[in-house]
């Protein structure tokens, strides 16, 4: 069975999780410079079976949408473009980070790990995978 996979898009940087085979266990994968994510996405896809990708949608407390959805829109367009057999979905995103730094601290991380904004954007990304897989 193909992977899913999920993306904290980010100005700077990317957070990447993915499924197991079996499409039962959330993963994070890793962080990627975003301005390197479809070169590393195509090798991902040439290496591993892929049947969907979820991309966080963030949106304001009164569910508008937040200022980089615009990046995120020409992400998505340059993404169809290159990938357009690969399923696209957006899953709400509102809460990943505090989530990602909360759950941080409940692990017993030291805080000098919990200053990596790399390791949190990863950990946003496998909250996304998990929120599409258990809803």
């Amino acid at each position: 069975m193909p992977r899913i996979l999920a993306l904290d898009y980010g100005v700077k940087r990317t957070g990447i999780a993915v499924t197991d085979e079996m499409q039962i266990i959330a993963s994070g994968l890793t962080t990627v410079a975003t301005r390197e994510l479809m070169p590393f996405l195509e090798k991902y896809f040439h290496d591993e079976s892929v049947e969907m990708v979820l991309v966080g949608e963030p949106k304001q407390m009164n569910y508008s949408a937040s200022e980089s959805e615009v990046l995120i829109q020409e992400f998505l367009k340059k993404f169809s473009e290159k990938f357009p057999q690969m399923e696209l979905k957006r899953v709400d995103e509102r809460f990943t980070s505090k989530m990602a730094f909360q759950s941080m601290i409940d692990s017993g991380m030291k805080k000098n790990k919990r200053k990596d904004k790399a390791l949190v954007d990863e950990i946003s990304a496998t909250i996304i995978l998990q929120t599409y897989l258990y809803k």
